[in-house]
């Protein structure tokens, strides 16, 4: 179990506390329990208390910055304190002619947990980075239950006009040239769900034009139960008891699963036609419990004209490129990104 820390001054060692002393009540009091965990990496009590594992969990299992990329961390929001990992292969420099294209990727996590700095997310940008190859941008963004939705989306879009600006500053970065004209927008699990909805954004207000979008088994729900959730096993990396736990953590009170946060289909959301996607590479993951609806996903969005390329990954889970980043199948995932670059 990953060692944790209470983000707030309330002790929890014990199975009760004591009140403070008063000749009215001198009882004692429990303390504080875990009504809500993921994973053990975020736990919620009952008064209230966040616990967040640190150090980060899940180590990569290899060392695989070997050299080829550099990276550096900066922050984009201020505001919210929000980083981003930055990553360019070594032989991007400005003297190379060579104009690599620019990948905004956000991390899985249901929405509760995760970051950039990652042993797992980390490992999987580097591969991104050195193998496509790419400039690529790994950006957070802030967590429920303390941040619910659409915080995430606000900063999503928080991060795509940080990327903007520093493109059409016309300034001398190395890691950003003025001159980038590919830039594709993407993320696994939660991180693909903000893609999509970076989607819905007006991208000349941004002042900014998407090549793309690589969605990688984004987690679309809705209150009609598929096939694939109905055959979830209860121990899946993603199960139908996980999903809705995160969904309760996540979604702003008395919100369904129909909500236009996380159904892009549901009644209440923003029709796609008149969306512009470029392309689109959805990646879905036969195992998955959310793979019947990444599936209807692109099949209704190549029904309305767009082009958009479905691959779903045969035996695979949910997030398998953030789990097993140095599997055959992400090996067979970077090669299908980076023919989709390259198209």
């Amino acid at each position: 179990m990953p060692s944790s820390t209470v983000i707030s001054s309330r002790k929890s060692e014990s199975t009760t506390c004591s009140s403070s002393p008063s000749p009215l009540n001198m009882a004692k009091l429990p303390c504080p329990y875990v009504v809500e965990d993921c994973l053990g990496v975020m736990k919620l009590l009952s008064d209230g208390t966040v616990l967040r594992s640190t150090p980060p969990p899940f180590p990569a299992g290899a060392d695989y910055d070997d050299g080829r990329v550099e990276w550096k961390d900066a922050v984009y929001d201020t505001r919210h304190n929000l980083g981003v990992r930055m990553y360019r292969p070594h032989n991007n420099k400005p003297d190379n002619k060579q104009q690599l294209p620019v990948l905004v990727y956000f991390h899985g996590g249901g929405f509760v947990f995760g970051s950039y700095s990652w042993p797992k997310n980390h490992a999987g940008c580097l591969r991104l980075a050195a193998e496509l190859p790419a400039i690529v941008l790994s950006f957070d963004y802030r967590l429920a239950p303390e941040h619910r939705l659409p915080a995430a989306m606000d900063d999503a879009a928080s991060a795509l006009h940080w990327v903007a600006a520093r493109i059409s500053s016309g300034s001398a970065d190395p890691w950003l040239p003025a001159e980038t004209t590919q830039i594709f927008l993407g993320g696994q699990s939660s991180g693909a769900t903000l893609a999509h909805h970076l989607l819905l954004l007006d991208k000349k207000k941004i002042k900014i034009k998407i090549a793309g979008y690589i969605l990688l088994m984004p987690p679309f729900l809705s209150e009609k139960v598929t096939q694939s959730e109905l055959d979830a096993p209860d121990a899946a990396f993603l199960s139908r008891a996980a999903s809705d736990r995160y969904f309760r953590l996540m979604m702003p009170a008395g919100a369904d699963k129909d909500h236009p946060l996380v159904n892009p289909f549901g009644a209440g959301s923003p029709s796609l036609d008149t969306a512009h996607v470029g392309r689109m590479l959805v990646v879905a993951a036969e195992c998955d419990m959310v793979r019947d609806k990444d599936v209807e996903y692109a099949e209704r969005l190549r029904a309305m004209g767009k082009d958009v390329e479905l691959a779903v990954f045969a035996g695979q889970e949910h997030a398998f490129f953030a789990t097993r980043p140095f599997s055959p199948a992400a090996d067979d995932l970077l090669a299908l990104i980076k023919r989709f670059l390259r198209a």
